[in-house]
């Protein structure tokens, strides 16, 4: 894992869209998971201003709440086809995102599995990290083994996301649909992007902490290839800053990014 932070979230966010938009670069049918919130609406904001070719991409979004229709403009697939799919040159039959809407949960989410696996897997995996500790959905007491599946979320989580649902967090879903811990740490790379002082806590626990299901985001730890990018405030509570900052200004393949 390497941890960079950034002087604020502007610089998080462009340093992210650069990684990005260099792995599409390198490899045009790059496999893509992708993620939401609003730090992601500036990352995609940033891309869909790049000169980045998406038409051979593939995507994959990491979650969608359960029982909003593909339409509704609290779904995940409106908000991405919103601040980033219609933005691009992407093809929109390339781009998947759970189906919460789904009659069958269970198989929905073994569909999401078997696409995700034919597609030849995640290259470039895309994360956020809640309050609560979580990746994806992947709430409190997730197991690291975990797959897609549909998953209650805390009153935490649902408080977080009611900025969507005009303020009011009794109408955000009860529950998602959700890539498992599992299915996040199958891919090839993880980009875990973090901002603000309400993350400092969390951020601390996910990469320094006990790896635990009670974090889902601990196990990021496991994987081989992650890089955690925040800003000052989302690192306030870090107590490797010494190292991981000596690490980025040091390593030859952040050279081009310390410009």
């Amino acid at each position: 894992m390497e941890v960079i932070t950034l002087q604020d979230d502007g610089q998080a966010v462009s340093l992210v869209a650069r990684l990005l938009g260099d792995r599409v670069r390198s490899k045009p049918d790059i496999v893509l998971g992708l993620a939401t919130g609003r730090t992601m609406e500036r990352v995609y904001r940033e891309l869909s201003r790049s000169d980045v070719c998406f038409s051979s991409c593939r995507t994959f979004n990491l979650d969608e709440y359960i029982g909003l229709d593909a339409s509704d403009r609290n779904s995940y697939r409106h908000y991405m086809q919103h601040h980033f799919f219609s933005q691009v040159d992407i093809d929109p039959a390339n781009t998947a995102v759970p189906d919460g809407n789904a009659n069958d949960l269970k198989k929905a989410a073994e569909n999401y599995e078997l696409l995700i696996e034919n597609a030849g897997g995640i290259d470039t995996q895309l994360l956020g990290i809640g309050v609560a500790g979580h990746i994806g959905f992947n709430e409190p007491l997730s197991s690291i083994m975990s797959r897609t599946r549909d998953k209650c979320l805390t009153p935490v989580t649902r408080a977080q996301n009611a900025g969507m649902f005009g303020g009011d967090a009794t109408r955000v879903p009860k529950r998602a649909l959700t890539m498992g811990v599992g299915t996040i740490l199958d891919a090839r790379e993880l980009i875990l992007l973090a901002t603000g002082s309400a993350k400092a806590e969390i951020v601390a626990k996910a990469v320094e902490g006990p790896i635990t299901s009670m974090v889902s985001a601990s196990a990021i730890q496991l994987h081989p290839d992650c890089k955690v990018i925040v800003d000052e405030e989302a690192a306030a509570k870090l107590k490797g800053r010494e190292y991981y900052d000596y690490v980025f200004n040091n390593e030859p393949v952040w050279e081009k990014y310390r410009r």
